[in-house]
């Protein structure tokens, strides 16, 4: 999991002695040109070692190291272009989704409807027809193939954290976060106050709902009868609301 700021660092990645939290911009996640980096490295990472371990053939033209070292150097020195998008249902959609996967894996018991020696029924969402709950029904290998593709490999983890959620140095920073984030909330929710405690002086005491506002001083021309002379500049209030 990534953070949508974070405390400003120098060229080399290193906080400041004397930090502030920089947000990303608004709409803005991930860099795509870093993730399209990262991605590359992990990738050629990954077949290097299998070409080690003797799981991926090359063609014939690549068979020689110098050859195949040079077609892997100029892989590393290619741009490449990685695609990413909003969640078309949403970010809320997406982390419903992955937090199913956090602390289970794939199923739940109250899933499961019947099990024996040759079959397992359960029911399923199909997102096909709205969500509608249905039941099926399969043979046991086919349900464990299934099932066990959700189990992660020895060494691999559901979540990573990266950056002020990364384990190293996380207590700190999150520290400084918190402190930073309290003083610009502060600072905000004092700018707010006051136009808002001027807007209640203000407030029609008929409604309780519009905000009388003086736009001009009119004299008063008439009086009723028995009434006392009115002051000429009697203030003239309009609901602005």
């Amino acid at each position: 999991m990534a953070t949508g700021g974070g405390l400003s660092c120098n060229r080399r990645g290193e906080v400041d002695e004397s930090p502030c939290w920089r947000s990303c911009r608004p709409c803005f996640f991930l860099p795509v040109r870093p993730l399209s980096r990262l991605f590359r490295g992990k990738f050629l990472a990954g077949l290097r070692e299998a070409l080690e371990r003797g799981e991926v053939r090359l063609p014939e033209r690549l068979q020689d190291g110098q050859a195949r070292q040079a077609w892997l150097a100029a892989m590393s020195a290619q741009e490449w272009v990685v695609y990413s998008k909003p969640p078309s249902a949403g970010p809320e959609v997406v982390l419903k989704y992955l937090a199913r996967y956090t602390y289970r894996v794939a199923m739940s018991n109250q899933r499961l409807i019947h099990a024996s020696e040759d079959e397992v029924t359960f029911t399923w969402k199909d997102y096909r027809a709205n969500g509608k709950q249905k039941v099926m029904t399969l043979p046991v290998e086919e349900f464990a193939r299934r099932f066990l593709q959700h189990v992660l490999p020895s060494g691999f983890v559901r979540i990573r954290h990266y950056g002020l959620l990364a384990n190293r140095g996380r207590e700190e920073k999150l520290s400084q976060c918190r402190k930073l984030l309290a003083q610009a909330t502060t600072a905000q929710a004092m700018a707010a106050v006051q136009p808002a405690a001027t807007e209640e002086a203000h407030r029609c005491r008929v409604c309780g709902q519009g905000v009388m506002v003086v736009v001009e001083l009119l004299p008063r021309q008439f009086a009723e009868v028995g009434e006392a002379p009115a002051e000429a500049n009697a203030p003239a209030e309009v609901d602005s609301s």
